[in-house]
């Protein structure tokens, strides 16, 4: 049987919020078979289970933000994009994650963090079968036309295979990789994209944290570019690293949705808001989908039965 994942033991972490600055305290639990992810906010008199779920999205500028029951009044987590890929990077189906505020802790940019204290709790195979969702026709959305088109698409692939192309018109960009391909049935996932850091351009910074934003960014947490080059000591840690970032948060995004998919992915000039408006296509489209499980593990998709040692 293809089982389920969760953790073999809980395991903590502190850092900040990127956005807020503000110190955040996140403990990660194992949990029962069938629970999804659950971002608990412990922090509130009574405290409040967010389910990861794409209508419960409710704010992508940015970040990705999870509110329960999907009303951005209500309790909310943000930034959950890195741990989610971490967790699709390492076939993880449930846990729990209690956290003290509303921002997942940045760490190192990256969900290189989020593996290590992943791996280091040991993953432990679950008695019942995983459940996958199977894109069985093409589902595709996009936005504007021209120098401003972006689209995002799934489509039927047996496997899960992502292809993610960035067009920033900028010098320092324009020296890397802006185009890059990934199959999660690789196992490759921690080292070949699992580091790539989020990025910010020093000409957006002033304004932002003058909206309150990125106030917990450094170099210790960011790629930051400049006008002409990237302004960290130790440079890319991929030719590509940029267009790894965005292919890395497209796999947290896709993991929003609530299991892991059979399907390839496809974006171009993509973000976080046209990710989660894909995801709501497939669901409004029963006939895009299927759940599938697999009794016996030889016959899933090459890859996907190893995602990560289970120990």
């Amino acid at each position: 049987m293809l089982a389920q994942r969760t953790l073999k033991s809980m395991t903590r972490a502190v850092g900040v919020g990127l956005h807020g600055g503000q110190r955040v305290e996140l403990t990660l639990r194992p949990a029962p078979v069938d629970a999804g992810i659950v971002f608990r906010r412990v922090d509130l008199a009574t405290p409040v289970d967010i389910h990861v779920n794409a209508l419960w999205i409710t704010d992508t500028r940015l970040n990705t933000t999870l509110s329960a029951g999907g009303d951005p009044g209500a309790p909310k987590v943000k930034t959950i994009e890195h741990l989610l890929s971490a967790c699709s990077g390492l076939g993880i189906d449930n846990l729990i994650v209690d956290i003290n505020g509303e921002e997942v802790p940045i760490l190192d940019g990256a969900a290189a963090s989020f593996v290590f204290l992943l791996q280091s709790a040991g993953i432990e195979l679950q008695n019942k079968a995983k459940r996958f969702m199977r894109i069985v026709k093409p589902v595709e959305v996009r936005e504007g036309a021209g120098a401003s088109l972006k689209w995002a698409r799934l489509e039927p692939y047996e496997g899960y295979r992502l292809t993610f192309e960035i067009d920033f018109d900028h010098p320092a960009v324009n020296q890397t990789g802006q185009r890059v391909s990934f199959d999660m049935g690789s196992g490759r996932y921690k080292q070949e994209i699992a580091r790539a850091r989020t990025l910010g351009f020093t000409k957006d910074v002033e304004m932002m944290r003058a909206r309150g934003l990125a106030l917990g960014g450094s170099m210790d947490n960011a790629l930051v570019i400049g006008d002409y080059k990237v302004l960290n000591g130790d440079g890319l840690r991929y030719d590509d690293e940029i267009a790894k970032h965005k292919m890395l948060d497209a796999i947290g995004d896709m993991l929003v949705i609530g299991h892991p998919l059979i399907a390839e992915y496809n974006g171009f000039r993509s973000g976080h808001g046209l990710n989660n408006k894909l995801l709501r296509a497939v669901l409004a489209d029963p006939s895009s989908f299927e759940f599938v499980s697999f009794e016996d593990a030889a016959k899933a998709p090459a890859g996907l039965a190893d995602m990560a040692p289970a120990w």
